[in-house]
């Protein structure tokens, strides 16, 4: 079966990238954590792990595809700026807003220091997102 799927894959494309490809939220949301990781200026093990996680565990994404969903957003994320990702969010509904947040929080979190760049892009997405602070430590609903 597993060879089935890397010709499937030679044909069609990866998964992973197809899925990050045909969802514009989802291309925003990653990119906006990419984002995140970049902010403090390195690219830190810890950041890409949760990183990792989120692929997987919130967007489904395969282990096997996330190093080529990276690729992807490196090679066309450069069309798309912080403010043309967000604008996406702003009709979403409240609790995937908060769910960007949350996951641009753990991304910062995660080398266990806040870098100031860190902070106010994550203060101006929740400006822009028009989520409060406080929703990133509730817990989710």
């Amino acid at each position: 079966m597993a060879l089935l799927d890397q010709i499937r894959s030679i044909f069609d494309g990866d998964p992973g990238v197809r899925k990050v490809a045909d969802d514009p939220v989802l291309s925003a949301e990653l990119l906006m954590l990419f984002r995140m990781i970049l902010a403090d200026g390195s690219v830190s093990e810890s950041e890409m792990v949760v990183f990792r996680r989120i692929c997987k565990e919130a967007f489904g994404i395969p282990e096997s595809s996330i190093d080529s969903v990276i690729e992807y957003l490196n090679d066309y994320g450069y069309e798309t700026n912080g403010s043309q990702a967000i604008a996406l969010f702003r009709d979403l509904d409240v609790e995937r807003r908060k769910l960007l947040a949350r996951h641009m929080a753990d991304i910062a979190k995660a080398d266990a220091r806040l870098a100031e760049s860190e902070v106010k892009l994550l203060r101006r997405t929740l400006d822009l997102l028009d989520i409060s602070p406080v929703d990133l430590v509730k817990p989710e609903s």
